[in-house]
């Protein structure tokens, strides 16, 4: 496998992470705006700080995407 090869497979592969990351996030606040109401507070800071995660881990897909 020549190093294009390796280098597509990797945009690939990354750009799938990124799709499911996305998703992932927008799963997870339609979650909360559909479940506002019957989430404990300890709940919903655990759904919102894992999105911040989520959020981070786009952005450095975007650098690696880009670099």
């Amino acid at each position: 496998m020549t190093k294009t090869d390796n280098e597509a497979d990797y945009k690939a592969h990354l750009q799938e992470h990124m799709d499911n990351t996305v998703a992932n996030l927008k799963e997870a606040e339609d979650y909360l705006e559909e479940h506002a109401g019957e989430l404990t507070a300890a709940k919903k800071h655990l759904i919102e700080d894992q999105n911040e995660r989520r959020k981070e881990s786009i952005k450095g897909f975007v650098l690696g995407k880009n670099s």
